[in-house]
């Protein structure tokens, strides 16, 4: 806050600097163009002074890090006592090649795994199964089996790993299968440290991979976070995720305000269980987007915590301060990567990545150069690797915190993201909550809306794109792209039918009928799913028992 009389002198002074300097300025040399936007459209003001954030109270809205709001950051030392977490996403082929890859991550300085698993995992099915034709190992690592999970993490003691397991509509079921898998290795659930997706809400708003509808697909979710509230209590058992929303075309601020009423939604859902917020709100966590836009992406991380600090306290009634934290894991743009000078995408991934670490991210993954034309090779994913690690120890932003906290530019952009976000939260309430407003299409109209207009910005030349429509050249592609086994998926059909005629069948359908009897019940299901994991029941077994317990979503028609 700033005393009246000296708001009053910076707007004199700021009036004068008008009409003398930048009058004289621009005469001599006219502006670029006539306005300036964000990549989200958001215009962008020539200067920011203290007049454009002249209504914040410092120990309000910024205040100091690892105190409420957290606005600076949810530790008070920031990078100074500990570095983010360099957790490389990976996955492709068979569990035996995603197994290597993992194992060279972790000789390269990696600190923690992160799970890509391939469509037909992603969508319940078995590698073998005629819907999964075609779809193995291409853009994750096939897991059918708790066997297929064992080969996986073979070699790798899941007693000392942070693991993270991008999964959705079937988390419940290849979570089943790691706590097994972890088991056999002799390490109990309550050692296990990591992070499950599990967002079955931005789903159905932006990446489409669901299975059942939103009332029973929200029931696994809730049953997931009251387990592991009880028996992992290391495990974060959601990771809230506004990277897909943005990937298919929101702007920053839809990503933030989506994501958001997401989060609140499963606390609501938690609490409706019976939960008591402050016994499974800190192991909550998050998952955003960093897209090229350098401010604007450091601003909507800062506001995201703000916000969600003051939801949990304000609107939940959390008491524990724990409660209060948003730790969030970040990934660079995929969708900003292109096919055209892939070297180019090493340069935006730095950007994107530096965004992250001054936005205060707990953990980062960085893409590779090569990931718009195939799955990352050891070169690349290497080179992704040292990007971060060279902005951790050599471009010294780690030794303070929140370096940018007190930029005129960037406390505005925090202020407007939030004040975005709080109009979106009232649009989603008249909707009817965030599942009434998926079903009028709310949230995939916003998305297309965006979409379209970034895509016509681009087509008009408008927005530049280097290597697309700006210095764009007709070089040969100059680097490696990744071969897998050939002989992968015959292996694994091989595996999965060696895995049915070993096992013992009758075991194997009791299991199944006890978590038939469960999904028509209202018992958590996780103890049933284990137990058919455990039994060796397939990840399509277990996925088709649910299929035909709670039925299958057919989106409506909305755009």
């Amino acid at each position: 806050m700033f005393e009246p009389d000296k708001i009053t002198q910076i707007r004199a002074a700021r009036d004068q600097w008008e009409h003398s300097t930048l009058d004289q300025s621009t005469r001599r040399q006219p502006e670029r163009a006539a306005s300036f936007t964000t990549i989200s459209g958001r215009p962008v003001q020539r200067v920011y002074t203290p007049l454009d954030v002249a209504a914040q109270d410092y120990l309000r809205d910024q205040g100091l890090p690892g105190e409420y709001p957290f606005t600076r950051g949810v530790h008070a030392t920031g990078y100074r006592g500990k570095l983010w977490t360099m957790r490389m996403f990976a996955g492709f082929g068979t569990a035996e090649e995603t197994n290597a890859r993992y194992k060279y991550l972790l000789q390269q300085g990696n600190m923690g795994l992160s799970v890509a698993f391939d469509l037909a995992t992603l969508m319940g099915y078995d590698t073998d199964a005629p819907e999964a034709l075609g779809e193995f190992g291409k853009c994750g690592v096939a897991v059918s089996s708790l066997r297929d999970m064992q080969i996986l993490f073979d070699g790798i003691p899941l007693g000392e790993v942070s693991t993270s397991m991008t999964i959705n509509s079937p988390a419940a079921i290849l979570w089943g299968f790691y706590i097994a898998a972890a088991e056999r290795q002799g390490v109990p659930a309550a050692r296990l440290r990591g992070t499950l997706q599990n967002d079955i809400l931005k789903e159905y708003q932006a990446q489409k991979e669901y299975i059942f509808p939103p009332e029973p697909s929200m029931r696994l979710v809730t049953d997931t976070i009251e387990y592991g509230t009880r028996y992992l209590p290391e495990w974060n058992t959601i990771s809230i995720s506004g990277y897909h929303i943005r990937e298919a075309g929101s702007t920053a601020a839809q990503e933030l305000a989506f994501t958001l009423a997401n989060g609140l939604e499963y606390v609501r859902w938690a609490q409706r269980r019976g939960l008591d917020i402050d016994d499974f709100a800190p192991r909550l966590s998050f998952f955003f987007n960093v897209h090229n836009d350098f401010f604007e992406e450091i601003a909507k991380l800062r506001a995201a915590r703000r916000i969600w600090a003051r939801e949990m306290r304000e609107t939940f009634g959390a008491k524990n301060p724990r409660s209060w934290l948003m730790r969030f894991h970040t990934q660079t743009a995929g969708v900003s990567l292109t096919a055209q000078q892939p070297e180019v995408n090493l340069v935006r991934v730095a950007i994107q990545a530096l965004a992250a670490v001054l936005g205060g991210a707990q953990s980062l993954h960085t893409n590779s150069m090569d990931e718009a034309l195939a799955l990352p090779s050891e070169h690349a994913v290497t080179l992704a690797l040292r990007t971060q690690q060279v902005i951790a120890h050599e471009s010294g932003v780690a030794n303070t915190v929140d370096p940018l906290g007190g930029s005129y530019f960037v406390e505005k952009l925090t202020d407007d993201m939030e004040a975005e976000a709080y109009d979106t939260f009232g649009k989603i309430d008249a909707l009817g909550g965030v599942i009434g407003a998926l079903e009028t299409g709310f949230f995939q109209q916003e998305i297309a809306d965006a979409a379209f207009r970034f895509q016509q910005e681009v087509d008009r030349g408008e927005r530049q794109i280097v290597g697309v429509n700006a210095y764009a050249d007709n070089e040969p592609m100059r680097i490696p792209i990744l071969d897998m086994d050939p002989q992968g998926y015959e292996r694994q059909c091989a595996r999965l039918e060696d895995l049915r005629a070993a096992r013992d069948g009758d075991v194997v359908a009791r299991c199944l009928d006890r978590l038939r009897a469960a999904a028509r019940g209202t018992d958590n299901l996780m103890p049933p799913i284990l137990d058919a994991a455990r039994a060796d029941a397939t990840l399509q077994e277990i996925t088709d028992v649910l299929r035909d317990e709670f039925g299958l979503y057919q989106e409506k028609s909305v755009i």
